[in-house]
């Protein structure tokens, strides 16, 4: 009975350790890394319980998607809280209408509090800085 009792807690041991690294690896694991070109539509803070921004990026591809809507030519995104410094850079340019590049990374999930989809900005670069 001792064994079985010893067996059952590593086993438990094991599955709590392989559990707690696999949700490690989809909260901090990066899926995909990118840049996307045009012009901030808005950025907000909403949320109720947890405080997110959200923001949506026009692709400026002018119809280039064929039979599709205006809003498929947009590009949902969400920023981290501490992320300060590029939510004062989206909001100054959401009210300039200039044109950037907006380097993200693209999460496995999401989780309330960080945000509502899984592509997160980490750096605007502005057009006109070149």
């Amino acid at each position: 009975m001792m064994n079985f009792m010893k067996i059952v807690k590593r086993t438990l041991l094991v599955a709590l350790l392989v559990g707690l690294v696999v949700i490690a690896f989809l909260y901090w694991g990066v899926y995909e890394r990118g840049v996307m070109a045009g012009k901030v539509l808005r950025i907000t803070e909403k949320g109720v319980l947890f405080k997110t921004y959200e923001g949506k990026l026009n692709l400026e591809s002018f119809g280039a998607l064929k039979g599709t809507s205006p809003i498929a030519e947009t590009f949902d995104f969400s920023v981290e809280t501490k992320q300060q410094e590029v939510i004062k850079d989206l909001q100054e340019v959401a009210l300039s209408g200039e044109r950037v590049n907006l380097h993200f990374v693209k999460r496995y999930i999401t989780f309330p509090w960080r945000g509502d989809t899984k592509y997160f900005i980490e750096k605007v670069e502005r057009e006109a800085s070149k």
